[in-house]
């Protein structure tokens, strides 16, 4: 039997809305939505390493956009800011690629070679969506119905050579993430609130 999440069922209800490529909940107080314009895979790199310094605890981060956009990249960026140091890779063959410490277990998923999102079951995908974990989803919507909503929704487009992320706070926790993230220093032009 698959999870079975409210908000994915209360899609269209007022409840629960989709925006752009977010999903906010409406009954969440002061939802908070923050745009970067990135002009490089550096400047990538620094977001996720920033974006580390905010991620205490476990959190669902979905990474949503087209092949090439630098989902994994910020990923790499997130666990070089954590502290990791050895070679982070794309987990696109092997759906998950696990970074643990004591304190806190990254796991990394790139959904997009799963044919049936009811793979996830069979691989024991649960287990690794925990309070001590940090799950960072590429293509969460090949999963749908069988993985955690997020509490935070990071969107990538093209914006000419460079990028435009959307971070969203889809929880309160991920609220709190965002408004810890605004006040942490960036090497480039910081984001925006929408």
């Amino acid at each position: 039997m698959h999870w079975d999440w409210p908000w994915r069922r209360l899609r269209w209800s007022g409840d629960v809305k989709m925006t752009d490529h977010s999903i906010i909940n409406d009954s969440m107080p002061s939802a908070l939505r923050i745009s970067f314009k990135l002009l490089n895979e550096e400047e990538t790199l620094q977001l996720g390493r920033t974006l580390a310094s905010v991620c205490s605890g476990g959190a669902v981060i979905y990474l949503q956009g087209t092949l090439g956009m630098g989902k994994t990249t910020l990923s790499r960026g997130l666990l070089l800011g954590l502290g990791y140091d050895g070679k982070v890779k794309s987990p696109t063959y092997t759906i998950v690629e696990p970074y643990e410490w004591d304190e806190l277990n990254v796991y990394h998923f790139d959904l997009y070679r799963l044919d049936d999102p009811e793979e996830l079951e069979l691989m024991g995908a649960r287990d690794y969506f925990s309070d001590a974990s940090l799950c960072l989803v590429e293509w969460p919507e090949r999963g749908e119905g069988w993985i955690p909503g997020a509490d935070l929704d990071i969107c990538f487009e093209r914006a000419g050579n460079g990028r435009q992320l959307w971070l969203s706070a889809c929880t309160e926790k991920g609220r709190e993430m965002l408004l810890a993230l605004q006040k942490q220093p960036l090497p480039f032009s910081s984001g925006e609130i929408a």
